[in-house]
């Protein structure tokens, strides 16, 4: 969840401390700090609030230093307050640490520390950690090394920890285990991030740090140890991503700016992949692994978020042109429910950031188990990326806004070719509809294009309804899914209370919250449940909803009976949620927009859900 950044090197380690927080603080954003070790003296500095007030707070500090490491947090244990955010001082006053996890037996730990004299200024398992790493660290008068491997020998739960010392003025300490962290390798300079944006300004070497490994890291080295004190040679990776790519591009938010990348994101995904003249679709994690799929009595899909719609879409998808089993599951609720997993079950994990700690603890019990992984991620080099046996990148690019929407679109092209290539290989999907499909998938760029050419009647349609207290979003068939992410992007971007309802459920409910204040956004596009959703739409007017609908270009009754309509060309419905996810991805930025909130940080959200 927290970002959490550091530099040791010749430069001034403030000024990139700071705009590596300034890129990360998407992750977390209700406080944030830096210590900067300058002298054998540790400064701290840190402010609730967002990292543009830690940064007006430390105007006239001493903020000299060649080393440093800083956070941005979203709060887990203590509320957003100066004394929680981190970084946090040990009781002497010789260490700091920055921490991005929970600490599960932390209350334990605190209790122990308290018998000894210890005394705390926050709330948080960071501070406990931290004493419990100077404790041992004095009584058994060893290394802060050793102290940090004896201590998380005994912790429970998640971290990613940046650790510094006044005894040793150039070194960070970092380790992991469930959340991320990157190093980046310069000259004679290192840089240490929860994900790569911060570093990509200086260096494009990094390595990926794993699970139970520790970091020791000076300015002209790099040391890896597993918990076992054994050395481990650096996995150094060249990043695939340039500067621009986390720059906002002269668009007032990141997530406009992602939403109107998606032409050229979902062409960089099906590009080299998707190759209509050939008749082939080329994925090598599918190809290798063909047999897994085909002979798979049932396949299952894990996710979070936006990442479970995608695998409702992708249900859809596989139960009708590969014709097996399909079951969606929420990862959360899979990791406890001691799931039935046979040996040759496939297991799909979808994430943007491919380190979504409850679907990578899933995955570990899943494969455990006997079953095959497959990964559906964003972020090349993430957790669930090593994990899988194999796997397909989105290839969407940084995405920093936190309501996910190229990395969604994304997701479904992978997705859609899996399903279009498995259902042609084991004969249940015909050429002719294969070919089909193929074509209508090539040319979803173009017709995102057109969606996005004139956005100003869902500007009007936005600004229309944004006093609304309550939406109620519909839809059937393919475009359910798209409906309960239409709903998740309003409530998250608008803080409308929003619900998505297959259509033909609404008469088992949700049509009593209908009347004349209660807007209702029907995906209706033309599909083989058209004549259907026309009905429902009639049903909401009968009872003087208000129906904003999501139209096929041409269609001439649903724009008849609603009240407002979003456009979309026309596409065949399997491929269709790439486009009518446009419209309320849309309809979301902008409600947000001129309700006055802050659509790319949307209150109490984080981008990647690293802890429980």
């Amino acid at each position: 969840m927290c970002g959490i950044v550091g530099y040791t090197g010749p430069r001034a380690a403030y000024p990139i401390v700071l705009k590596g927080l300034k890129r990360l603080e998407y992750r977390g954003y209700d406080s944030s700090g830096v210590a900067l070790l300058h002298n054998h003296h540790i400064n701290v500095y840190k402010k609730k609030g967002k990292v543009a007030e830690l940064e007006e707070a430390t105007i006239g500090q001493d903020v000299q230093a060649h080393i440093g490491i800083g956070h941005t947090r979203w709060a887990t244990h203590g509320e957003p307050s100066d004394r929680n955010a981190h970084p946090h001082q040990s009781q002497s006053g010789e260490l700091a640490m920055i921490h991005n996890g929970i600490i599960e037996n932390y209350t334990q730990i605190k209790k122990e520390l308290e018998s000894k004299g210890y005394h705390f200024k926050s709330d948080t398992d960071t501070e406990v950690l931290l004493n419990f790493i100077e404790d041992i660290k004095i009584n058994n008068n060893c290394t802060l090394e050793e102290a940090l491997r004896i201590a998380l020998k005994r912790v429970v739960g998640a971290y990613c920890i940046l650790l510094i010392s006044k005894d040793e003025p150039d070194t960070i300490i970092a380790a992991r285990k469930g959340s991320p962290l990157v190093i980046g390798i310069g000259k004679g300079e290192h840089f240490l991030a929860s994900d790569a944006s911060p570093i990509i300004e200086y260096t494009k070497e990094v390595v990926y740090v794993n699970d139970y490994e520790i970091a020791i890291v000076k300015p002209d080295e790099l040391i890896l140890k597993n918990l076992g004190n054994e050395k481990q040679t650096p996995f150094i990776t060249k990043l695939d991503m340039e500067l621009a790519a986390i720059e906002k591009g002269g668009y007032d938010h990141f997530m406009l700016k992602e939403i109107h990348e998606q032409p050229n994101t979902i062409h960089d995904c099906l590009r080299g992949r998707l190759l209509p003249q050939s008749l082939q679709i080329m994925m090598g994690g599918i190809e290798n692994n063909m047999d897994a799929f085909i002979n798979a009595n049932r396949i299952m899909i894990v996710a979070c978020g936006t990442s479970w719609h995608a695998g409702l879409v992708a249900e859809y998808l596989i139960e009708e042109f590969c014709r097996i089993p399909v079951e969606v599951e929420y990862a959360s609720e899979f990791r406890y429910r001691n799931p039935v997993i046979h040996k040759g079950d496939v297991i799909i994990a979808i994430s943007q950031s491919g380190e979504t700690a409850d679907t990578l603890v899933a995955l570990e019990s899943a494969k455990e188990k006997g079953a095959f992984i497959f990964g559906v991620v964003n972020a090349v080099g993430s957790s669930i990326a090593r994990l899988s046996h194999a796997g397909a990148y989105t290839h969407s690019g940084p995405e920093i806004g936190v309501a996910s929407t190229k990395a969604f679109t994304g997701q479904l092209a992978v997705l859609m070719m899996m399903a279009l290539k498995i259902g042609y290989a084991k004969g249940t999907l015909p050429k002719d509809r294969y070919v089909q499909l193929m074509h209508d998938l090539e040319s979803i760029p173009e017709k995102i294009k057109e969606i996005l050419a004139d956005t100003s009647n869902i500007e009007r349609i936005a600004e229309k309804y944004k006093d609304a207290a309550d939406f109620l979003f519909l839809g059937r068939g393919y475009n359910f899914p798209v409906a309960l992410e239409g709903a998740l992007k309003l409530k998250e971007i608008s803080y409308i209370h929003a619900e998505g309802y297959p259509a033909a459920e609404m008469k088992h409910g949700p049509i009593a919250l209908v009347d004349e204040n209660l807007p209702v956004v029907f995906v209706a596009t033309k599909d083989s449940y058209y004549e259907k959703i026309v009905s429902n739409v009639q049903e909401i007017k009968a009872r003087k909803g208000k129906v904003i609908a999501v139209a096929t270009v041409g269609d001439e009754v649903i724009p008849g009976m609603a009240d407002d309509v979003m456009f979309v060309p026309d596409a065949d419905e399997a491929i269709a949620p790439l486009l009518s996810v446009v419209p309320l991805q849309l309809l979301s930025y902008y409600v947000g927009l001129y309700k006055g909130l802050d659509v790319d940080k949307p209150r109490n959200l984080a981008k990647s859900v690293t802890v429980e």
